[in-house]
């Protein structure tokens, strides 16, 4: 069997991008795909088995800036001088088959990206959200068949060497263009035909329409759930409650019955699940706090309820109040009140428990009067 390179473009979904921060490093991540099951292009078929069997190898695979070229002919990403033309700090990551489709993420570290001026220009490109495409890289062998109507040949042996972006260029576009590889996995040259093919753009078209119409569902879905998650996390710092808010003009959107229906009971799904998950990392992050107040309180109440017991004890000493009438002050009014049982202060009694001598020779005179008179 013939032993080909093939280039198949495809489009990265520019519009769905997502900032991280990883390691400490600003990365942007952007969706892509390639390779639907079964796909028939320039007469070569890719069976689904031989895509399972292979499509992991892509994962972890450089995304240079176009497929490198040396003295004109391609050659892999992973090769040296390969790295050093096209390296703009991306690659590609996440890696998986969905409803019979390869489909990946695009990382591009900013800070590397921003020392290019290739990787400047993808930046920028993503930013204005232009349409950006891709192009996959693989090696295949080719098995003749014959009496197909749409295809002469069935790749087999697939190996995934990179998935390229494209910018300002139809690289993968043109069938004629390219003419073999370099150097081939065991170092050695080797000059194989180069095959240019691309997906179908109304497939591609399909897909992103999916993709953010679940997107827009799964925003309205967890807007409510977000905004009462937030309210209860304010209230439990501040003590003051307050009524969620939203901007309808965010969330609304238009789609038809069919498209609502087929997405909606998944995508529900979904944000209950990450409903239930951020609502279960707040509580645990806030149980700490709420527990060490808590606490705090119960330690604060001991200390007042000890000190009210000892100013009692001391009021009652006095004759100032009876004990029953003493347990029944505030701490504030035990505090005052226990100042007048201080020494060199007068304590004015009760008149609930003062005891009057009726026969005291001195009862109803005033000295003061008395002196104040001489």
């Amino acid at each position: 069997m013939k032993t080909v390179r093939v280039n198949v473009r495809s489009v990265m979904n520019s519009a769905a991008v997502r900032k991280v921060k990883r390691n400490g490093r600003d990365l942007m991540i952007v969706p892509s795909a390639t390779l639907p099951d079964d796909v028939v292009m320039n007469g070569i078929k890719y069976p689904a088995a031989e895509i399972e069997a292979s499509y992991a190898s892509l994962n972890r695979t450089p995304a240079p800036l176009g497929h490198p070229v040396v003295n004109g002919r391609f050659v892999s990403a992973r090769d040296p001088e390969g790295i050093n033309l096209g390296y703009i700090g991306a690659w590609n990551e996440n890696v998986r088959r969905k409803d019979g489709r390869v489909l990946l993420d695009k990382v591009i570290d900013v800070e590397v990206a921003n020392r290019s001026e290739g990787g400047k220009a993808v930046l920028a490109a993503i930013a204005k959200g232009e349409p950006i495409h891709t192009s996959t890289g693989l090696i295949a062998k080719l098995e003749a068949v014959n009496g197909a109507d749409d295809h002469k040949h069935v790749a087999r042996s697939i190996q995934f060497d990179h998935d390229a972006i494209l910018l300002n260029e139809d690289g993968a576009a043109t069938p004629d263009q390219g003419v073999g590889m370099l150097v081939n996995a065991q170092g050695q040259d080797e000059e194989i035909e180069v095959i240019n093919s691309a997906l179908s753009e109304a497939d591609r078209d399909l897909d992103w329409a999916v993709d953010s119409l679940a997107r827009a569902l799964e925003k309205r879905e967890r807007a409510p759930m977000l905004e009462r998650l937030k309210t209860a996390i304010i209230d439990v710092f501040h003590g003051t409650g307050r009524e969620p808010s939203l901007n309808n003009k965010e969330t609304e959107m238009t789609v038809t019955t069919e498209q609502f229906d087929a997405l909606s009971a998944e995508v529900k799904a979904l944000s209950d699940g990450i409903g239930n998950t951020v609502a279960q990392a707040v509580a645990d992050a806030v149980k700490p706090l709420t527990d060490n107040l808590a606490t705090i309180q119960a330690n604060a109440k001991a200390q007042e309820d000890a000190e009210l017991a000892g100013l009692v004890n001391t009021i009652v000493k006095a004759n100032l109040l009876d004990e029953e009438t003493a347990k029944e002050l505030t701490l504030n009014a035990a505090r005052k009140l226990a100042e007048k049982a201080k020494p060199g202060k007068a304590a004015g009694l009760n008149g609930a428990t003062a005891i009057t001598n009726a026969d005291d020779e001195f009862a109803g005179v005033d000295l003061n009067a008395d002196m104040e008179t001489k």
